[in-house]
C-alpha cells in the first residue's frame, strides 16, 4: 500500500486455488478493511478457480474482532460483529471446497472464520484455539454458538463455549475445531495441496451436498437470529 501498511489480505490464483493469504503483520484482526478483502478474495475464487486455501499469517490465524472497533461502543461493535457474521456465513456455505491453513493463535472471532472452512490444518506450533469471550466479559452471539456446535464435539460443545475452554493444536483435533496437525512450516503447502485435491471433485456435486450438510445450521442460525438486536445475511 501506498503509505507503507501491509494489506491485511492478498488473494493470487495458483494452479486452479485461490489461495487467500490474511496477513496484517500482526494479529489478524477482523477489521472492516479485513472483512472486505477477504469477501473480494471469495468473489474471485468463485470466478477464477476451484477450490479456496484460506492462509493465517506469521503470528495468528485470526485473533478475533478488532478490539479499537469493538470497545468504541455498542453500536460500533454490534455493526462489526453482523459484517464479521456475514463473511463467515458466506463461507460456511461457499459452493468450493475451502481449506483453512491455521498458522498460529485463533480465537474468538478467528476460530470461528476457522470453523467455516470444510477442512481445517494446523501448524503444530505453541498456540491458542478456541472460543475466550466468557472469560473477556462477551456473550456468545446465536450465529457463534450453532457454528461451535456444528464443529465441536458433544462432549466438548459446553468446554469451548460456556467454560471459554482454550486448546493447542492437537488438543484441537481432538473437540473438533482442527482436522489435522502437520509440522510447521508445512500448513501453507498442505493446504493449498489438499485444496487442489478437493477442486477434482465434482463441482456441481460438491456444492449441493455442502448445501444439503450445511441447511440445519443455517436454519437454527436463521431462527435465532431474529431474536437479537441485529440481522445477519444468512445464505438460502
Amino acid at each position: 500500500m501506498s503509505d507503507g501498511t501491509q494489506a491485511p489480505v492478498t488473494t493470487t490464483i495458483e494452479d486452479g486455488v485461490a489461495v487467500i493469504r490474511f496477513d496484517d503483520g500482526k494479529v489478524n484482526a477482523l477489521s472492516y478493511a479485513a472483512i472486505e478483502a477477504l469477501s473480494a478474495g471469495i468473489d474471485q475464487a468463485a470466478e477464477e478457480a476451484g477450490a479456496i486455501a484460506l492462509i493465517g499469517g506469521r503470528k495468528a490465524f485470526s485473533a478475533g474482532f478488532d478490539l479499537s472497533v469493538m470497545t468504541a461502543g455498542m453500536d460500533s461493535a454490534m455493526k462489526l460483529l453482523g459484517a464479521g457474521g456475514d463473511l463467515m456465513l458466506r463461507l460456511f456455505m461457499h459452493p468450493q471446497p475451502v481449506v483453512a491453513a491455521c498458522t498460529g493463535h485463533a480465537l474468538a472471532a478467528g476460530v470461528l472464520l476457522l470453523s467455516t472452512c470444510d477442512v481445517r490444518i494446523g501448524a503444530d506450533v505453541p498456540a491458542k484455539i478456541g472460543l475466550n469471550e466468557t472469560a473477556i466479559g462477551m456473550s456468545l452471539p446465536a450465529f457463534a454458538m450453532e457454528l461451535a456446535r456444528d464443529r465441536l464435539t458433544p462432549r466438548a460443545l459446553l468446554q469451548g463455549t460456556l467454560l471459554a475452554e482454550l486448546y493447542g493444536p492437537h488438543a484441537a483435533v481432538e473437540v473438533g475445531w482442527l482436522d489435522t496437525v502437520v509440522p510447521a512450516g508445512e500448513a501453507e503447502a498442505a493446504a493449498i495441496t489438499e485444496a487442489r485435491r478437493l477442486a477434482q471433485l465434482s463441482p456441481a456435486a460438491y456444492a449441493q451436498s455442502k448445501k444439503l450438510l450445511r441447511h440445519p445450521t443455517i436454519g437454527r442460525i436463521k431462527a435465532s437470529s431474529a431474536l437479537e438486536s441485529f440481522q445477519l445475511e444468512t445464505p438460502g
